[in-house]
């Protein structure tokens, strides 16, 4: 089953798209309103949304009030990748926009929000990391026998968290802001806040990479992991037994967070995501990134992205090769015969069944022809890194604002998903385009009337 049903949305009953195809005698339907050469709106009607309502049906309790339509939630989901906007403005730009309407399946034009934008955030997680699996490969299967080719690029990237560059001084003061608000909310009486003296040590930071006041910052630092773990071992002799056991997880991470050394592995680097781990891809620009590793698969001529896997561990990236080959194996109907990687993936030759080709030296014996074939199927594995950009800086990678692992990999997967939409659209684009230039020529050639 895909996703779960924990949360709000859980005593939902299953709703299907409710468009009849009926005109209505006061107000002209979308469908006779929007341009027909838009690329949107031909998209709308190219996707098989009957697929989305086949697969997330069994989602739905059959009982409780009516759920959103499926085809809205998915179809609010891939404009917002599209467009990269955040879930509010998403749904306020909706009400604005026929062509976003009809792109969710109105029938006519809407006046008010369709949905809560909490509504996505509880839709994403009924749907589940599965669930993005299932968009991305009805994405990349509208593109046909593009998707299907036998040699593959594959590459590996950072998605970063929406966290602030770490420090060992930001997650003491944290710990110590959520005890305050643990002993406030259950009207327990510390024997002392320390406000003061936090407030004092957190200025204390301002100046810690002046030579003269870095050992005045490394003591206020010192100060702080001590007055933190004065509070956690205060509440939990004055906490109830009841509220203490659902503390025990948090005030296990808060424990392991004063623990922990500069020079450690797995380092917790936020409270809020205890997942992120720290990567160094050897940037000059950014020596780390603080994140998840994110690996793309491409088809090596048309660009039709068949595989996209967010990793929860910092793994050797010759590691992920059977994980992305059996993805793209599920979407493309077939076992991609060669993968062109980097040098980053050293050390494997051949995965399952799938050659993995890296650029080295030729072998002894190799013909021109050979070696000529080889050079050119690496100078087109160069191709993903653009990809990987306008992923990043178009359709919202550079940065995931979703919580946890799953929001890590439904985010990736979104974004690969309308990468292969926007493909689309600028292939239909490209047509009208012809067929508008050769209209213009044999409207030109054509004889004028003397």
């Amino acid at each position: 089953m895909i996703g779960s049903k924990a949360g709000r949305s859980a005593r939902m009953k299953f709703k299907r798209s409710s468009s009849t195809g009926q005109s209505n005698f006061l107000m002209p339907t979308l469908a006779e309103q929007c341009d027909p050469r838009q690329p949107l709106k031909q998209l709308a009607d190219k996707i098989p949304w009957q697929t989305f309502e086949e697969a997330f049906a069994d989602l739905y309790s059959e009982e409780g009030r009516p759920a959103k339509p499926i085809r809205l939630m998915v179809g609010l989901l891939l404009l917002k990748q599209l467009e990269n906007l955040s879930d509010e403005a998403m749904v306020a730009r909706w009400v604005r926009d026929p062509y976003y309407q009809y792109f969710c399946g109105m029938s006519e034009f809407q006046w008010e929000v369709p949905c809560d934008p909490t509504d996505l955030i509880y839709f994403r997680r009924r749907i589940g990391e599965e669930g993005a699996g299932v968009i991305m490969a009805v994405s990349a299967q509208m593109h046909g026998s593009k998707a299907s080719e036998s040699e593959v690029v594959i590459d590996t990237t950072v998605q970063e968290k929406n966290i602030t560059y770490p420090t060992d001084t930001k997650p003491y003061a944290k710990i110590i802001i959520r005890c305050w608000r643990l002993a406030d909310r259950h009207g327990v009486r510390l024997r002392r806040r320390y406000r003061k003296e936090v407030k004092k040590c957190l200025m204390a930071q301002r100046w810690r990479k002046d030579p003269r006041k870095r050992k005045v910052a490394h003591r206020a630092q010192r100060k702080l992991r001590t007055l933190a773990g004065r509070l956690i071992r205060e509440l939990e002799r004055k906490l109830p037994e009841n509220l203490l056991q659902e503390q025990v997880e948090a005030f296990a991470l808060y424990r392991r967070v004063l623990r922990q050394m500069p020079r450690d592995k797995d380092k917790i680097y936020s409270l809020h995501e205890p997942d992120v781990y720290c990567v160094a891809k050897g940037k000059e620009h950014k020596k780390y990134e603080f994140g998840s590793k994110a690996s793309v698969v491409m088809t090596k001529d048309s660009g039709v992205i068949v595989g996209a896997v967010a990793h929860p561990q910092n793994v050797y990236d010759g590691h992920t090769l059977p994980e992305m080959l059996d993805q793209a194996e599920a979407i493309m109907n077939r076992r991609p015969s060669k993968a062109i990687v980097d040098r980053g993936y050293r050390g494997r030759k051949w995965v399952d069944g799938t050659e993995v080709l890296v650029p080295g030296r030729p072998p002894r014996g190799q013909s021109r022809s050979q070696q000529a074939r080889m050079r050119k199927r690496f100078r087109r594995r160069a191709a993903i890194e653009p990809v990987i950009s306008h992923l990043k800086h178009d359709f919202r990678l550079v940065r995931c604002f979703l919580k946890g692992k799953m929001g890590d990999a439904i985010n990736l997967m979104m974004a690969a998903t309308v990468w292969n939409l926007r493909k689309w659209m600028r292939a239909v684009l490209l047509c009208l385009i012809r067929w508008l230039q050769k209209a213009s020529m044999a409207f030109t050639k054509r004889p004028q009337p003397v």
